[in-house]
């Protein structure tokens, strides 16, 4: 995997880190993912994100979730649209992940949502990645 999707790299890193039980990670920041990151926090999977200023650019440290017993929240992430193949999605074809009980993260004109969220809206768009 090539630095020439940062959304990818993101979700690399944060598949790794939570394989290796790290207790954050830190990615370099983009709206895209700081949305990302927002969607992962609001869903339950992550424990806090924040937003920090550095050299060269903004870094998003991302605090990962751990049951009781150290059990991983994230038992899998994966990017499905990619630079040299998008996805799309029209409000009719939003996709279910594990039968609902994971999330989609759908890229909209509404700003970037769960495909639950995107279906209440009636929008469609990019979708960005599967996390159950």
């Amino acid at each position: 995997m090539s630095m020439a999707d940062p959304i990818a790299d993101m979700l690399t890193r944060i598949r790794n880190a939570n394989t290796a039980r790290h207790e954050s990670v830190e990615v370099p920041a983009s709206r895209m993912k700081i949305e990302i990151a927002r969607v992962l926090y609001e869903q339950g999977y992550v424990a806090n994100y924040e937003v920090r200023p550095g050299s060269p650019g903004d870094v998003i440290t991302i605090e990962l979730k751990y049951g009781k017993d150290r059990e991983r929240v994230i038992s899998g992430i994966r990017r499905v649209s990619k630079p040299g193949r998008r996805i799309y999605a029209n409000r009719e074809t939003l996709p279910k992940v594990l039968g609902g009980l994971g999330t989609a993260v759908i890229s909209t004109s509404k700003g970037i949502v769960t495909s639950a969220e995107a279906k209440r809206l009636g929008v469609g768009g990019e979708v960005v990645c599967f996390i159950w």
